[in-house]
């Protein structure tokens, strides 16, 4: 009976829907071109300068966001309590904060606020920077969980071996620890990945923009003016990149879950 009610429903859509319509705003020739006659539409440039500048965004923010997320995690759970509560203060407040809204302060708040200093790359630096933050704090969490679910049998035995408490920190625990925390940081590198779409906001030189900044462009273009074609491209594209890391998140839980 459901599946009956679905297809009544999908029947229904489809009759309904305005097919010319939807091709002509959605599927513009212009914008999706016609590969064999060597006509590209508007895909070289929402692939080699959107999707790149994305995945290098991603890449920057991700990597210096693990490290930064390294040490908030180690101070979290230091015996000193003025690190804890830095820590903590750090990550309860940028975990309570929507990531747009850092970005604007990093791109125009911090220039105001420093007689117009900005981070190292300028507008993309100050982006980037605010992905930084934001994802440091969340990643934080995940790798201080990883670390308490390291069992305290690893860290005893390192100690009375002779081994410094930095040494089984860094060799015995941490190890052990990605290898738990490599799904949920693996879906925040996904995160990320559509977190950068955000950056649209705080305006890029041409060959700065990520995808979701041209795909808005080519919206204004006299190729697909009026239309919303390019968005359904980097739709498409975003899919590309995600979906294959989704999946792979779900394999290495199930493997997690296997081994236990």
């Amino acid at each position: 009976m459901l599946y009956a009610v679905l297809l009544g429903v999908l029947l229904l859509v489809g009759l309904s829907a305005d097919w010319a319509t939807i091709r002509a705003n959605f599927f513009a020739p212009a914008g999706i071109g016609n590969p064999f006659v060597g006509d590209w539409g508007t895909w070289p440039d929402l692939i080699t300068v959107g999707v790149k500048n994305s995945l290098i965004y991603t890449v920057v923010a991700f990597g210096a966001g693990l490290v930064l997320g390294v040490v908030l995690a180690l101070m979290r759970l230091s015996p000193v309590a003025a690190y804890r509560w830095l820590a903590t203060a750090y990550i309860e407040f940028f975990r309570g904060l929507p990531v747009l809204l850092v970005v604007l302060v990093m791109a125009f708040g911090i220039p105001i606020a420093f007689n117009g200093w900005t981070p190292p790359g300028g507008t993309v630096g100050a982006g980037v920077v605010g992905l930084i933050l934001v994802a440091a704090a969340y990643m934080a969490e995940t790798i201080r969980a990883g670390i308490q679910a390291v069992p305290k049998g690893q860290t005893e035995a390192a100690r009375s071996l002779g081994m410094s408490a930095g040494r089984t920190t860094t060799t015995v625990v941490l190890p052990q620890a990605f290898r738990i925390v490599i799904p949920p940081l693996t879906n925040e590198f996904v995160l990320l990945i559509k977190d950068t779409a955000l950056l649209f906001v705080i305006g890029f030189a041409a060959d700065q923009r990520e995808l979701t900044t041209i795909a808005r462009d080519f919206m204004a273009s006299s190729a697909t003016a009026g239309t919303a074609t390019s968005l359904i491209q980097a739709s498409i594209l975003y899919l590309i990149i995600t979906l294959p890391l989704t999946r792979l998140v779900s394999w290495l839980e199930r493997k997690q879950q296997k081994a236990r």
